[in-house]
């Protein structure tokens, strides 16, 4: 933004008239302009040495550097769209096709022709007007009197209404004011051989959006009705869309944003919301402020310089608040479609157009973001990927990506499928694929390194297992619980974090003691109870399960889980405690390659969980064979890829009783 210098030389008078003539040419809506010509009259009665000068030429040149008018238009080609997407991303079948979704309704919306109900008791006059408008590849009703009217206003929405004034029974400002009652969008065109000054000036009054008299040319109808239907298209866009991609980091969400706007020909901008704690950073300062700025939002739309680029607003379930505000409930205003197309900043102090910016959210756990912020959102589920996914995503474009940023485009090395499937296993433990890119990256250093110091004995290279543990050093994860033996006390659970699944494992001890329950671990409240509860159940049907009733009596119970410095919480480790305490007191071992997820009851009933891919996918990756997970979790199986399902055992259950065989092995 370009601010004045100020000088001895500066002469007040040019630079309110250079003011002048930009507001004329920002194109702003009447109401900016308004005031924009209200505060450039205050600056010519005060002095240029005020500092309220300064603040008044600042706040012009901000106004009228805003794209008030300003806007890109969509590539709506749905197969260049979609070809982009893949291009930039693998999988994500979902997602790609709710952006196509929106697309097509917009495509669809803005291909319609215009619909135009023609009103006039005269029988020429309405056949010269249809004529003379279908040629202008408009949709034509007409209606004889105003009853007729009516009734078809019932049946549709119109774009533009044109009616006679004087007609029997329902004449034409009833039309008018029966039409912007219901359809306040729609455009209504007066035409009377009776025109008056006072007429007309009841009819604007009353909305309508021009006055004609008869006998009228037909052009001169024809071109007030195309200025009508401009100025009904300017709101009949679709409204802005509000998405919110939610899933562990690495899974591409921002990234997937930058295409979107790149897929749509639109600008792009990402505003960061991690730790914001001060509500001005949405809304902005007043502008009486020395140092006054606007918010973020306004101020990223300012830079991209159109009114509807795409607005990424990222880690909003990180957002803070003080006693400087509260930023979530800013946002409120900023993606209610409902409201936003009045947002008012502080600083700019005016209603500004949000409706046509497409704001895309993304969010680690959407259940952290604030209950009536998210209530404004559609929500879109990332799942971490699968090994397959990945040894795609890295094959295709993380390799290619850190070849041509290590310099080796002319060197290429060759990645084996099992060089990749070593990185993904061994090296990496996460949902996303943000550290399998910085693995790959270390292993072309590496190599990069190599072939700077010894260029005449290193050649193009072939990635093997054996080359990645020589420049990665030994394997970092393990996953061989399948292999472990089984043992009394000890039983596998799955677990869903802000990085995706995990497995934990619970252990369970008894000595003598004086009946109490010790719970180690870092455990959260939720898993404090639900290893309480375990332990009710367990104790309410201990002759069911051949247990003595009286086991509590005269010792303590010990559960842990590790690792102990990682904290833990949620309501799905219930149904793993009780089987850890029952392999304790029936002296059954655990079956290590079974893991459950599950809220337990009291009654011993098992409900369902959330994050049951992610919790899937972890089990996977530990070679786990069997997962058991409880009937109403039973509709998201259609979200696991059907080579999971073939290669695991998913078992579904309503009762913990119902499963005890499957994951203790017999006495």
């Amino acid at each position: 933004m370009r601010f004045f210098k100020k000088s001895e030389e500066s002469q007040p008078d040019a630079i309110i008239e250079e003011l002048r003539e930009k507001i004329a040419a920002a194109h702003m809506p009447a109401h900016a302009k308004k005031i924009a010509d209200k505060e450039l009259e205050l600056l010519g009665r005060i002095s240029a040495a005020t500092s309220e000068y300064t603040i008044g030429l600042t706040y012009i040149e901000y106004l009228v550097s805003m794209p008030w008018n300003t806007k890109t238009d969509d590539n709506l080609d749905l197969v260049r769209v979609e070809k982009i997407l893949n291009e930039d991303h693998y999988g994500l079948d979902k997602i790609k096709d709710r952006i196509l979704e929106h697309l097509a309704v917009k495509k669809l919306r803005m291909s319609r022709k215009p619909r135009i109900l023609i009103v006039d008791d005269e029988e020429v006059a309405r056949k010269n007007l249809a004529h003379i408008l279908s040629k202008e590849n408009y949709k034509i009703s007409t209606a004889a009197n105003g009853m007729e009217a009516l009734s078809k206003l019932d049946q549709y929405e119109f774009d533009v209404v044109l009616t006679d004034l004087k007609m029997e029974k329902v004449d034409g400002m009833e039309i008018l004011e029966t039409t912007k009652t219901r359809f306040p969008d729609t455009e209504v065109i007066m035409i009377t051989g009776y025109a008056s000054i006072d007429g007309a000036v009841e009819a604007i009054k009353k909305g309508a959006f021009h006055y004609v008299a008869k006998p009228f040319k037909l052009d001169e109808v024809r071109d007030m009705v195309a200025q009508a239907i401009d100025k009904k298209s300017m709101g009949k866009e679709t409204k802005g869309s509000v998405l919110c991609f939610s899933g562990p980091p690495g899974t591409g969400k921002t990234s997937l944003g930058r295409s979107i706007a790149r897929a749509l020909g639109r600008k792009f901008a990402r505003i960061s919301l991690g730790g914001i704690k001060d509500e001005a950073e949405i809304r902005g300062h007043r502008k009486t402020y020395a140092g006054a700025m606007p918010g973020r939002i306004i101020e990223e739309i300012r830079r991209a310089g159109t009114i509807n680029p795409v607005i990424i607003l990222d880690e909003v379930d990180k957002i803070g608040y003080d006693v400087k505000g509260d930023p979530a409930s800013a946002l409120l205003e900023v993606l209610d479609p409902e409201q936003n197309s009045n947002f008012i900043d502080h600083y700019l102090d005016m209603p500004f157009d949000l409706s046509s910016v497409m704001f895309i959210i993304t969010a680690n756990i959407a259940d952290n973001i604030f209950d009536a912020l998210r209530d404004r959102m559609e929500l879109i589920q990332f799942s971490g990927y699968t090994e397959e996914e990945k040894a795609n995503i890295a094959s295709h474009f993380l390799i290619p990506r850190q070849i041509n940023e290590t310099g080796l485009s002319e060197h290429t090395p060759e990645f084996t499928n099992e060089a990749v499937y070593k990185i993904i296993q061994e090296y990496t433990r996460e949902a996303g694929i943000r550290n399998l890119e910085r693995e790959i990256a270390a292993v072309c250093r590496r190599i990069a390194k190599d072939y700077v110091q010894h260029k005449e004995t290193v050649e193009r290279i072939a990635v093997t297992p054996d080359v990645i543990e020589k420049f990665l050093g030994p394997r970092k994860y393990y996953f061989e619980l399948a292999e472990e033996k089984d043992r009394i006390g000890i039983t596998t659970g799955l677990v869903w974090t802000e990085v995706g699944g995990d497995i934990i494992s619970v252990e369970a001890v008894k000595m003598q003691g004086k009946q109490k329950l010790i719970l180690t671990g870092s455990l959260g409240d939720v898993m404090r109870e639900s290893a309480q509860a375990a332990l009710s159940y367990i104790r309410s049907n201990a002759s069911k399960f051949g247990i003595s009733e009286n086991f509590f009596e005269n010792n303590d119970i010990h559960i842990h889980v590790p690792a102990g410095a990682i904290p833990k919480d949620g309501p799905s480790a219930g149904t793993t405690i009780a089987f850890a305490l029952l392999s304790l007191l029936t002296a059954r071992p655990a079956r290590m390659d079974v893991a459950i997820s599950a809220e337990l009851t009291l009654s011993g009933r098992l409900l369902p969980v959330g994050g049951i891919k992610e919790k899937i996918l972890a089990a996977r990756r530990a070679g786990l064979k069997t997962v058991i997970l409880p009937s109403r979790n039973k509709s998201e199986l259609g979200n696991i890829p059907e080579n999971i399902q073939n290669d695991m055992k998913i078992i579904f259950a309503d009762k913990i009783e119902d499963v005890i065989d499957m994951v203790l092995t017999k006495q």
